[in-house]
């Protein structure tokens, strides 16, 4: 018996030859790619700081604050990241290559930003906003876990791999990181 196996579907290509070539010559990369990792470090100390205060009521504090920083965060790196995609594929967001993530990063913006609004007039129980830092958190965890599978759909992409195309194939932003900021 001979197993048949269906055709793969062509996988379109993260970036033209052009647009990796401006995606290499942006600024924004690199900025992309500095502000990725930081973000991160910075969500892995306020996680930290939000669980320890729902666990034992100690740190509010301390643990509203890693939020703000981390929204600050969260805020540069939209703002720097819909410049990049202006650069690299001619509109702020929602390209074709990203749309999905630019969709998950907006709901991740959103419950950022509930919470800083619900923490600025007061609204809820501290632990009622922490509660919607955490389930931002979980947006944020979610999106970062887009932008990863799309680093590695890209990196099956790079020329001279099997099953790139010579045309037009893909490669990966220059600062992976970037993958997982937004």
């Amino acid at each position: 018996m001979s197993v048949s196996r269906t055709p793969s579907r062509p996988v379109r290509p993260i970036y033209t030859a052009e647009q990796r070539r401006r995606r290499d010559e942006t600024r924004w990369t690199l900025v992309q790619g500095i502000l990725a990792p930081a973000q991160f470090l910075v969500f892995l100390i306020s996680l930290a700081l939000v669980l320890r205060f729902l666990a034992t009521g100690e740190g509010a504090g301390l643990a509203a604050a890693s939020i703000v920083v981390k929204t600050l965060f969260l805020y540069a790196i939209m703002v720097t990241g819909s410049l990049w995609e202006k650069a690299v594929f001619g509109n702020y967001l929602f390209v074709p290559a990203f749309f999905w993530e630019d969709a998950v990063s907006m709901v991740v913006i959103a419950l950022h930003t509930a919470y800083v609004v619900a923490l600025i007039a007061g609204w809820g129980s501290t632990t009622a906003q922490m509660l919607i830092a955490l389930a931002a958190y979980a947006t944020y965890v979610v999106n970062a876990g887009q932008f990863l599978l799309k680093l590695r759909a890209a990196r099956r992409q790079v020329p001279g791999r099997a099953g790139s195309s010579e045309a037009g194939s893909s490669e990966i932003r220059s600062a992976s990181a970037l993958e997982m900021a937004r």
